[in-house]
């Protein structure tokens, strides 16, 4: 396990929040994102002393592209000044397509930022309104291809399925249309109506696919990509080989990763910890990092065994009784006997030599087998 931190930088502003966001995210000024810029340095330079190095960082939000490419680069030669850079750092910045052009791209990949995700949920520009995104299909399109001329060649594209109003018929559609621009990588997401959001508010008013819609769809997913020849490797994710998000591993197999800015979360030592989540706060704190924590909590060991497998089997791969061992001291076996031999007998996890993972019917109902490694 590398020692190398990812850094993740939330960056909470956006056009227009979208009817199905529940992130930490709102409209703002030019003004006030330049002045949050300012906090952030100050957060990130606070980190100088400490020694750390990184070879991941990940600008989300909100809607990281919507900062000025000014602010962009401030950021990034603050973070090399405080940070230890690795020279192959994957950076990655999360764009709507609507609030980047060739010019803020090119500036973008000059500061440093090498992969790109694109966050474009359909093809279908109907499905686009439904869900209140402020692009439609054609803008993403000379978004992607001003990318491509700006010379990035690690580029993620976000969609989603089971929105309301959609067909078998329109996924396959946007699956087949962002095929033909072969990025590198694909989330491919089902929407969730989550409390506070327009569409949970009106979802008595929503024509949605039903269960078995969506199972069909999730399957056309997979097989599709495959064919085209995306390797699934954590559940909702798909990359060609050699570009799986070298972040995101971070999250799933447990690794330290520091939060910068307005309510992110970090990683260190053992302990989970964020920042405020009111700008108020975080902007007077932003030089005390003890001040910035916020619910410090230090894993036990029993704490740090759970997540160990019900992040870990996330991933296709599942996880390994070896890494377990080597990191607790006991077993997996052990520790996790009857879940392990009752999970087989059901078809939901398989075990392969040091491999332990969830079976296709095991995501059918991941969170169920998640549950089941809570230690009690």
């Amino acid at each position: 396990m590398t020692d190398k931190k990812g850094i993740y930088i939330h960056i909470p502003f956006c056009v227009k929040k979208c009817k199905y966001c529940d992130f930490l995210s709102a409209p703002a000024s030019e003004e006030e994102r330049e002045v949050y810029v300012g906090y952030l340095q100050e957060e990130i330079r606070a980190y100088k002393d400490y020694g750390f190095c990184a070879d991941t960082i990940f600008f989300g939000g909100g809607t990281p592209s919507l900062l000025s490419a000014e602010a962009i680069e401030k950021l990034m030669r603050e973070i090399r000044t405080s940070f230890c850079l690795e020279s192959k750092a994957e950076i990655t910045m999360e764009c709507n397509p609507e609030t980047v052009d060739k010019d803020k791209l090119s500036a973008m990949r000059g500061a440093g930022i090498n992969r790109i995700s694109f966050g474009l949920q359909s093809a279908i520009d109907r499905e686009l309104e439904l869900l209140g995104r402020i692009h439609n299909y054609k803008r993403f399109l000379e978004a992607y291809r001003e990318a491509r001329c700006a010379g990035f060649d690690n580029i993620n594209v976000d969609l989603m399925s089971a929105i309301p109003g959609q067909t078998e018929d329109t996924w396959e559609r946007t699956l087949k249309e962002v095929l033909s621009l072969q990025p590198e990588h694909i989330s491919a997401y089902s929407l969730i109506l989550e409390e506070g959001t327009l569409l949970y508010e009106k979802q008595e008013e929503l024509v949605l696919p039903d269960e078995e819609e969506e199972r069909r769809m999730y399957y056309r997913t997979k097989e599709i990509l495959a064919q085209a020849g995306y390797v699934r490797y954590e559940i909702s994710n798909y990359a060609k080989a050699s570009f799986t998000c070298r972040h995101n591993l971070k999250y799933w197999t447990g690794q330290e990763y520091i939060g910068l800015g307005l309510g992110a979360s970090s990683y260190l030592s053992g302990v989970r910890f964020h920042n405020p989540s009111l700008m108020g706060e975080y902007s007077r704190d932003c030089m005390n990092l003890s001040a910035l924590r916020r619910e410090e909590q230090k894993l036990s060991v029993k704490m740090q065994m759970e997540e160990f497998c019900f992040l870990g089997l996330r991933l296709t791969e599942g996880v390994s009784k070896k890494d377990f061992e080597e990191r607790f001291g006991v077993p997996m076996q052990a520790v996790y006997k009857d879940v392990l031999e009752s999970f087989q007998r059901l078809g939901l996890l398989e075990e392969q030599g040091d491999r332990v993972f969830l079976t296709d019917r095991g995501i059918d109902v991941s969170n169920q087998v998640f549950a089941a490694f809570l230690l009690v």
